[in-house]
């Protein structure tokens, strides 16, 4: 099978696809393996795990973990961190919730 069909190939475009391990993880985000290890304990991001049970991380895990990198740069506690970047998450989730129920209540109100 040429490589450009390989499912791997096909993945690269896939925030959510597992491609780095830990090591080139912590690299990425010149962090420690113990950083990212901390950061899954406090349950702000779940590595999946390879067949031979390595930690494998997303791009999309990845953003989580710079910015909670990010925040303990500036001195605030992981798990603070963690819970910060959670909130934020629900925070915006919420708002778009709240927009999308806006715009139904504007289309119904047009079409009455």
């Amino acid at each position: 099978m040429p490589a450009e069909n390989s499912p791997a190939v096909g993945n690269l475009d896939d925030d959510d696809y597992p491609a780095y391990t830990m090591g080139r993880a912590a690299d990425i985000l010149v962090t420690t393996p113990a950083f990212l290890r901390a950061i899954g304990e406090a349950e702000l991001i779940t590595p999946l795990r390879s067949e031979g049970g390595h930690r494998r991380y997303s791009r999309r895990q990845l953003r989580i973990a710079g910015r909670a990198r990010e925040l303990v740069d500036q001195g605030t506690p992981i798990e603070a961190a963690c819970r910060i970047i959670l909130l934020e998450d629900q925070l915006d989730e919420a708002l778009r919730l709240n927009e999308e129920m806006r715009r139904k209540l504007d289309d119904r109100g047009a079409n009455i």
